[in-house]
């Protein structure tokens, strides 16, 4: 009976620490006690968007399996890196790598700098993934990051997932599809976050056409002073 009892909480723990990779540990509690969970508001977080320069086509190069593949080895990479950061990683669609910093749970102003690093971290990562199909290739990622206020909640019955709504997602969204190759692109409220350290090294983008949002003062996020990324 006791080791039956040592057998079925280590499946439940199991259980557990599953759905917390696809939920917030919040939220899943609430979800297991059949809680309605109420969407939040946040003031303030920072969004990362990322995504593989010129993936189309090297899709379409190559299988479907190597597709898998390949996405599954930057996404182990990725998914790794970021548990040394106080970041949520929201969703994979397709290319796609999106990161949240400041939901759900609030970490006052230490959003940006968390995101900073991780950002840099990624972007000098993706150059070491292997692409099993192609040994000589190198992949290369496209980010861009925006802070600002947003609401989170989740969404769905059958599959419920956690989401975020509001401009600061769609403006995260373009800062990184008016990005450019291994260049993180931010945004003015970004970079007057990231200012209150002096810890950055930030370059001036200058005045760019965004759709959906007209001209928009933008800057390249380089480095940072105190902080090396490790191989």
């Amino acid at each position: 009976l006791k080791k039956k009892t040592e057998d079925l909480k280590r499946e439940r723990q199991l259980a557990e620490d599953l759905l917390h990779q696809m939920l917030p540990k919040s939220v899943a509690k609430q979800l297991r006690k059949c809680q309605k969970v109420e969407a939040e508001n946040y003031d303030q977080v920072t969004i990362f968007f990322s995504d593989i320069v010129g993936f189309t086509s090297i899709a379409a190069s190559c299988t479907p399996l190597q597709v898998v593949e390949m996405l599954n080895n930057l996404y182990v990479c990725f998914d790794s890196r970021i548990e040394s950061y106080d970041v949520y990683k929201v969703e994979t669609i397709g290319d796609a790598y999106m990161v949240v910093s400041g939901l759900p749970e609030r970490n006052g102003t230490k959003h940006a700098d968390e995101i900073a690093k991780m950002s840099l971290d990624l972007v000098a990562a993706v150059r070491q993934v292997v692409i099993p199909h192609m040994p000589t290739g190198r992949l290369q990622l496209r980010a861009g990051i925006h802070t600002g206020p947003c609401v989170a909640g989740v969404v769905g019955y059958k599959m419920p997932r956690y989401c975020l709504f509001g401009d600061t997602v769609n403006t995260a969204s373009r800062m990184e599809s008016t990005s450019l190759p291994q260049k993180i692109h931010i945004s003015s409220a970004t970079y007057d976050a990231l200012l209150t350290d002096d810890a950055y090294e930030i370059e001036l983008r200058g005045e760019i056409e965004v759709k959906g949002k007209g001209k928009m003062k933008t800057y390249w996020l380089l480095g940072n002073k105190n902080y090396s990324v490790q191989n």
